[in-house]
């Protein structure tokens, strides 16, 4: 089975990079770190070189996104599964590597989201470096959530191919999975949409009160919060949900709940009602999760 350490970074399609990277470092709180090889922004949210890349693009939405491997032996884990799976993948070459600044890696398109995977390694000399927060305690990227018409097969990909482990799901709208043995409720959750698209991504914060600020700073800033504060009772997180420039939509969460690698519980099927969707109240509004396409390769 492939083990994983952890979602490590998401690259967002933005239509005005200016303005967008501004709001990433001065509201939402992330750490510039520098343009890569492609001209995009970086950004830090924690102790790796980068956590989030903004690129300029005509349309909004979800670029792709990497997962870091245990280890080097979990690529032949992992090509052998895709391959038994009849799913096409690529490795990057040593030169997308050092400009990218990875070890190694592999790409996929997710069949049945349309989403640009990759499955990565950090060069060995690379050394953690602390994040410095400002306006937000940002403890780490948390989870990327997209939407799809084929959610039953999508389901089953994470589960039965890339081996993510299910944690909870909320009717037939929603299943949300940790990237096994990684503990946090969930890297990646999986909703039923009507189109491929991109619903959102958050960023776990280290205290309460960073959802409290937040709420705050969003309001003197005319951010528009289109969900919460609230907490969701399938991973206990407190949340608050804010639309970037492009009306992209944003997630601080504190807290959620911790697996065991062994004798995990089982996952649930929860109900669809919106007090088992936030149990303080708060209900989303018609902007939550309504902008962001899915870059296709």
């Amino acid at each position: 089975m492939v083990r994983y350490r952890k979602l490590g970074y998401v690259e967002l399609n933005v239509t005005d990079l200016e303005k967008s990277v501004a709001f990433y470092r001065d509201t939402v709180g992330l750490e510039p770190a520098g343009k890569g090889p492609e001209g995009e922004q970086r950004f830090r949210c924690s102790e790796d070189p980068f956590a989030v890349a903004l690129h300029q693009a005509p349309k909004p939405g979800f670029k792709r996104g990497g997962w870091m491997l245990e280890d080097a032996s979990q690529f032949p884990v992992l090509h052998k599964r895709l391959e038994a799976a009849g799913v096409p993948y690529e490795t990057f070459s040593a030169t997308e590597c050092e400009k990218r600044g990875f070890a190694s890696g592999t790409r996929i398109m997710e069949p049945n989201t349309g989403a640009v995977m990759e499955f990565y390694l950090l060069p060995a000399n690379v050394t953690p470096r602390a994040f410095a927060p400002t306006v937000a305690k940002i403890q780490r990227l948390g989870h990327v959530v997209w939407a799809t018409p084929h959610k039953v097969e999508a389901v089953a990909f994470f589960r039965d191919v890339l081996n993510f482990a299910e944690s909870d799901s909320i009717g037939e709208n929603t299943t949300f999975f940790r990237a096994f043995p990684n503990p946090y409720h969930h890297g990646i959750g999986v909703a039923k949409g009507a189109q491929q698209r991109f619903n959102h991504l958050n960023f776990m914060v280290t205290e309460i009160d960073d959802v409290g600020r937040a709420l705050a700073r969003l309001k003197a800033n005319n951010v528009p919060i289109v969900f919460g504060p609230g907490r969701h009772p399938a991973s206990t997180s407190v949340f608050i949900y804010f639309l970037d420039p492009d009306g992209l939509t944003l997630e601080y969460s504190f807290g959620m709940e911790l697996f065991p690698e062994t004798n995990a519980r089982q996952p649930r099927f929860m109900s669809t009602a919106m007090e088992d969707f936030d149990v303080w109240g708060a209900r989303p509004t018609p902007n939550f999760g309504a902008k962001g396409v899915i870059e296709a390769t």
